[in-house]
């Protein structure tokens, strides 16, 4: 079974994820939106499919990436997230929450071997 087929996210705490944004905008050509900037890409050479990966800087008193302190946070595309969590618990993974579902995919956050908060995303792509 595929457990990771790439990198779904990269969300990190700052100052001020406003002028962030916007420095990354101006200086880097990010196409930025309210939440960060999405990279769009195919999945495979031959395909037609796109994909996503998110980048978003988030405020530096955000709890969002608790209980992990540091600061910074990845998220891993997956396929068949519920077959997924199923194997981790078995595995004696810790699972921070439970399986949310919207629109765009489905998500839960997983703590790694040293407390990094990890999320985990199976998208509708």
């Amino acid at each position: 079974m595929k457990k990771v087929t790439g990198i779904g996210g990269v969300f990190f705490k700052c100052k001020d994820p406003e002028k962030m944004t916007a420095w990354y905008q101006k200086h880097l050509g990010l196409d930025t939106n309210p939440y960060g900037a999405t990279f769009e890409w195919y999945k495979s050479p031959d395909s037609t499919k796109k994909a996503q990966t998110q980048w978003t800087p988030f405020a530096e008193t955000t709890k969002y990436f608790e209980p992990s302190t540091k600061d910074f946070m990845i998220n891993y595309r997956v396929e068949n997230l519920d077959a997924l969590v199923e194997e981790l618990k078995k595995g004696g993974v810790t699972i921070v929450d439970k399986i949310e579902t919207y629109d765009y995919g489905k998500f839960i956050h997983i703590l790694d071997a040293e407390g990094n908060k990890v999320q985990l995303w199976e998208p509708v792509d």
